[in-house]
């Protein structure tokens, strides 16, 4: 899953990103912070599990918009 989050300073994130963030380390899930985005890989319950707490977190901490894009793998 990618989440991008908004507002967002190349380079910079803000706090509403670092507590999506926090959230995704928290749950030990594999993380990659892009410039437009934060990718997310794992089984998909604990993805989607994560990603809520993430959002949660975010909004709370002032996000004023995210935007999530799901793939699942091609097996």
């Amino acid at each position: 899953m990618e989440f991008t989050i908004e507002p967002f300073v190349d380079a910079e994130p803000g706090p509403h990103v670092l507590a999506a963030i926090d959230a995704i380390r928290s749950a030990g899930l594999d993380h990659e912070m892009g410039p437009f985005g934060t990718m997310v890989r794992g089984e998909a319950s604990e993805v989607i599990a994560a990603v809520a707490r993430a959002l949660d977190d975010a909004v709370a901490a002032g996000a004023t918009r995210v935007s999530l894009q799901l793939t699942t793998p091609d097996d």
